[in-house]
């Protein structure tokens, strides 16, 4: 039962009558553990059905995404969703926007008419996609990264190794980044489309302490044809850091959605649960922890749908994003820590919603950009 109500209703200023009707869509559809949503090999047909794989491209290239008159990704409408999706599934939350990350590269370059193809099975969840961009020694320090590639005839020669990659082992294909050309350092960055059957290119699954498909990308001498460069040589980390800015925000809707969780199951064994002769909610410090919680979930959905509004209006969001990003997954490791504690013991056995919650939302401090890199943005912008 969920004693919270959803952004999109919490705050209607911020959203228009679509965004609206998303919402009341995901409210009765992702209502209730639904047993395709964990399983990572049935997920994204099973999004495809709920309908929300065509938020991940603009209606003008065969999506339903809406923004501008269709012809950009709605970045509401995304937190719409990782919302909703978040509460019941973070793992499919988690591939839900891997899909995204893996997908949007294409429209940024401009390719949409010519990987139309692709874009289809992305809205139809028949195609799984996946984002490398991340390496063992290169991770908020993008720029720093080794994997190279080289021209030879019709092909590009791709060689290094991609870490911490989403949808490792379910994906067809990977959206790697490489330098094309060392010599103009960060400038020869690169972006390729590479089919997870390529020759030269082999995963390995990473071990983790959530349900999440997870691991590395090897390449060596993967050959890709001429046509797997996105863009131009050079267009790579704009691309990289275009498709981020994006999806960023969603990565705080998300943590919402953990963070109302947590909050319900928290107020349902507080208010069940007897201890020193009266219910757990009737002891002072009980009320005092949900208050601290209820306020920082109310201070999470204003940042991120602020900046989420924002990106659909074409407004410059940089520091909005950040601040959303930060406080909203910061907040949201808080208010699970305090749902943990108010369960006690039973709090850290695996039989508890708000343990598994614990262990999922921990990532999403790190992923698309850490808490200290927002701040660096922040404060960057600020003494500016």
């Amino acid at each position: 039962m969920s004693t919270t109500r959803p952004s999109w209703a919490t705050l209607p200023f911020f959203f228009d009558a679509p965004h609206r009707a998303l919402g009341e869509a995901c409210e009765t559809s992702l209502r209730g553990r639904d047993p395709l949503l964990h399983d990572a090999s049935r997920v994204m047909p099973r999004l495809a059905e709920l309908g929300l794989t065509k938020l991940l491209v603009p209606s003008a290239h065969g999506g339903g995404g809406w923004a501008r008159g269709g012809a950009a990704v709605d970045v509401r409408a995304l937190c719409i969703a990782r919302e909703a999706l978040a509460q019941d599934s973070p793992l499919a939350d988690s591939m839900f926007a891997v899909q995204g990350l893996g997908s949007h590269p294409i429209l940024l370059a401009g390719e949409a008419e010519r990987r139309a193809a692709i874009l289809a099975e992305v809205v139809l969840g028949a195609r799984v996609c996946a984002f490398a961009l991340t390496e063992p020694e290169a991770g908020s320090d993008v720029a720093s990264m080794t994997t190279a590639a080289r021209r030879e005839g019709e092909e590009w020669i791709l060689d290094g190794e991609k870490v911490f990659i989403s949808n490792v082992g379910i994906a067809h294909h990977y959206v790697v980044f490489a330098n094309a050309d060392p010599s103009r350092g960060k400038k020869g960055i690169s972006a390729f489309l590479v089919d997870a059957r390529a020759p030269g290119l082999t995963t390995e699954p990473i071990a983790t302490s959530i349900d999440h498909p997870l691991g590395r990308v090897i390449m060596k001498g993967c050959r890709v044809p001429s046509s797997a460069l996105l863009g131009e040589v050079g267009m790579g980390l704009r691309l990289a850091l275009g498709t981020l800015d994006v999806f960023r925000t969603s990565v705080g809707a998300a943590a919402i959605g953990m963070a109302r969780r947590a909050l319900d199951e928290a107020v349902l064994r507080v208010t069940t649960r007897v201890q020193f002769g009266k219910k757990l909610s009737e002891q002072q410090l009980t009320q005092a922890a949900i208050a601290e919680m209820a306020t920082e979930l109310e201070a999470s959905r204003l940042l991120v749908y602020r900046a989420a509004w924002e990106k659909d209006h074409d407004v410059d969001a940089r520091t909005s994003v950040a601040m959303a990003k930060m406080f909203a997954t910061e907040a949201a490791q808080r208010i699970i820590d305090r749902a943990v504690q108010l369960f006690g013991g039973l709090g850290v056995t695996d039989r508890a919603v708000v343990e598994r919650l614990y262990r999922e939302i921990r990532p999403l401090r790190i992923y698309e950009g850490t808490t200290e890199i927002q701040k660096l943005i922040i404060g960057g912008a600020v003494l500016s």
